[in-house]
């Protein structure tokens, strides 16, 4: 019976956003995202962690590249959002509130097609560090 193992890679990018509704009016806007709703944006340091599960490789021992995984991770997401305003600099959310939640769920969906379909993954993204999300549950 072969044994899974769950490996990890964090990284680190910064970026802009702001958290608002256009079909609700500012008031609400206002109630319901406080500060967040702010029209000048307002940043985080997001941490990043993308975990990948799997069965380790007889042959490399290991369950994943992490060097591979680090250059997807690069390639895909941080040359995409760091140091981005990722309300009016990037396409993925022109239309879709960057909450952390909507931001993981796309990181993943940006990730999982480039991994092998044996491989489980998941993402946890830190906006703050006592607020984070993980995507799938």
């Amino acid at each position: 019976m072969n044994k899974k193992v769950a490996v990890f890679r964090k990284e680190h990018f910064n970026a802009a956003h702001r958290l608002h509704n256009a079909a609700w009016t500012e008031e609400k806007n206002d109630e319901v995202f406080g500060l967040c709703n702010n029209p000048n944006y307002h940043g985080h340091n997001y941490e990043l962690e993308v975990k990948v599960t799997g069965e380790i490789n007889p042959d490399t021992g290991y369950v994943i590249d992490l060097k591979m995984l680090s250059d997807l991770i690069r390639e895909e997401i941080l040359g995409r959002f760091d140091h981005k305003n990722l309300n009016l600099d990037t396409v993925e959310f022109a239309n879709l509130n960057p909450t952390a939640e909507n931001i993981a769920v796309v990181i993943y969906d940006l990730l999982r097609p480039k991994l092998d379909a044996k491989l489980d993954m998941q993402v946890r993204l830190y906006e703050t560090p006592r607020n984070f999300v993980e995507y799938p549950i």
